[in-house]
C-alpha cells in the first residue's frame, strides 16, 4: 500500500496529464453521489433536530436548538456521515471496475499497449475523489441544515432568516476549516483504497468480490482513524 501511494504520488505530478479522464471521474463520482448524499443529509438533519428538540425543552433550552444541530453537524456529523455513504458507494465501485479489468486483462494489455493504465484509471479516479466529497460534503451540511429548519418547524415556528441567522452567528472559522480540510483526506483515502483493492485485485470472479468488499470495510475504517487524528490535530492547534 505505502509502494501504491508512492506511486501515485509520483505520477500525479508527472506529464502525461489525463484531464479528460479526471473531468470524466469527476462527474461519474459526484455526480453519481448526489442524490444519495443529498437524501442522506436531509434525513439526517431532520432526525438529529427531533431528536434533541424534546431534551433541550426539558432543560429549557430549546431556542438553542438551530445552535447545537449546526455545530453537530458542520464539525463531525455531517462530513464523517458523508464520507461513509460515498466510501460504500464508490469505494467498492472502484473496486470492482479496476478488479473487473484486472481480471479480464484489460489492464494487461494497456502495458502491453505502451500506455499508463496507472495514470489513467488510478490517478484520474483517486483526484476525483478527494476534490469531489469535499463539495459533496459542503452540499449534504447545506441540505441536512435545511432539513433541521423543517424539523425545528413540526412542532414549533421558526423563521427561514431567524434560524439561519442563529446558524451562522455560531459557526466560526475553527468550526468550518477542519471539518472541510478534513474530507480532503477522507476522499483520497476512499479513492486510493478503492483503486488499489481494484488494481490488485486476484484472478477470478471472487477476487472482484473481494476487491469490492474490502475496499469498503478499509476504507471505513480509515475514515474513522482520520477523524480521531483530525480531531487530536485541531485540539493541538487550538482551534476546537
Amino acid at each position: 500500500m505505502t509502494r501504491f501511494i508512492g506511486r501515485y504520488l509520483r505520477e500525479l505530478v508527472n506529464p502525461r496529464y489525463e484531464v479528460r479522464a479526471f473531468i470524466h471521474q469527476c462527474y461519474t463520482i459526484g455526480y453519481s453521489s448526489l442524490a444519495l448524499i443529498g437524501t442522506t443529509g436531509f434525513i439526517m438533519g431532520l432526525v438529529l433536530t427531533m431528536q434533541l428538540r424534546p431534551s433541550l425543552i426539558a432543560y429549557g433550552v430549546v431556542s438553542q436548538l438551530p445552535v447545537m444541530v449546526s455545530l453537530a453537524i458542520v464539525r463531525e456529523i455531517g462530513p464523517v456521515i458523508s464520507a461513509l455513504i460515498f466510501a460504500g458507494k464508490i469505494s467498492s465501485s472502484i473496486g470492482a471496475e479496476l478488479g473487473s479489468m484486472r481480471v479480464t486483462e484489460q489492464i494487461d494489455a494497456m502495458e502491453v499497449s505502451g500506455t499508463n493504465p496507472f495514470k489513467f484509471l488510478v490517478v484520474s479516479r483517486v483526484l476525483a475523489a478527494t476534490l469531489m466529497l469535499p463539495l459533496l460534503t459542503i452540499l449534504s451540511d447545506a441540505i441536512a441544515l435545511y432539513g433541521s429548519y423543517l424539523g425545528v418547524n413540526i412542532k414549533g415556528h421558526t423563521s427561514l432568516q431567524l434560524f439561519f441567522s442563529d446558524v451562522f452567528d455560531a459557526l466560526h472559522y475553527g468550526d468550518v476549516m477542519p471539518a472541510l480540510i478534513k474530507t480532503f483526506f477522507f476522499g483520497a483515502a476512499v479513492g486510493l483504497i478503492g483503486c488499489y483493492k481494484g488494481y490488485n485485485s486476484s484472478k477470478g470472479t471472487a477476487g472482484v468480490g473481494l476487491a469490492a468488499n474490502s475496499a469498503v470495510v478499509a476504507s471505513s475504517l480509515a475514515i474513522f482513524i482520520i477523524d480521531l487524528l483530525a480531531v487530536q490535530i485541531t485540539d493541538l492547534l487550538g482551534l476546537n
